[in-house]
Parts: structure tokens; sequence; C-alpha cells
């Protein structure tokens, strides 16, 4: 599955909103929806602020992308 997908994946199991996860990591809702959609890439930063957001660590984030 794309790291966007599992992005999403995620964020829907935890309950959480595309606007508030971009609201915790502090980046703009309609790239955190590119990225989830495969549109856009996510920088290793940003990953990292992602899988923090929701309690995860980027590796496990990227291995629920079975990476």
């Amino acid at each position: 599955m794309p790291v966007g997908e599992a992005i999403g994946c995620v964020r829907i199991a935890n309950g959480v909103s595309q606007e508030e996860l971009a609201l915790r990591v502090e980046i703009d809702r309609s790239y955190m929806g590119g990225i989830e959609r495969g549109e856009s890439n996510v920088t290793i930063l940003n990953l990292v602020k992602i899988a923090g957001a929701m309690g995860l660590t980027a590796s496990e984030l990227l291995e629920q992308a079975g990476l």
C-alpha cells in the first residue's frame, strides 16, 4: 500500500480528520489530502511529524504501508 494510503488508514482508524492531523503537524490540509491521495510527496520530516501526531514512529507507519 502506498505511504499516503497508510497515513489515511491510520488517521481514520484513530478517528482524526485530515484537518485535525494537518493542524497537529502544522501543514496545510490540502497538502495532507494530496499526500493521502498520492498526489504530493511527503518529506521525511513531515513523515516523522505525521507518525508522531498519531502516536507512532515513522518506521511503524512505514510498516503499515508494507515497506
